[in-house]
């Protein structure tokens, strides 16, 4: 199982569950959704068990219009 947290900037910060946010995040206020994901992608399964996190950014980027 997984704990999703998001923080202001719209950013995903994936631990498995019970695992403590990394030094390097723990600045940021990060607020815990509260749905455990029970299954994520390969991609994000492989760096959790690698790295101990995943993070992404969830900003919606502006095109410009040519």
């Amino acid at each position: 199982m997984f704990d999703i947290y998001r923080n202001g900037k719209r950013d995903l910060l994936v631990l498995s569950t019970g695992s403590a946010i990394p030094a390097a995040y723990s600045a940021n206020k990060w607020r815990k959704t509260r749905k455990r994901i029970l299954k994520v992608s390969d991609e994000i399964r492989s760096t959790v068990q690698r790295q101990g996190y995943y993070v992404r950014s969830l900003r919606v980027t502006k095109k410009t219009a040519i």
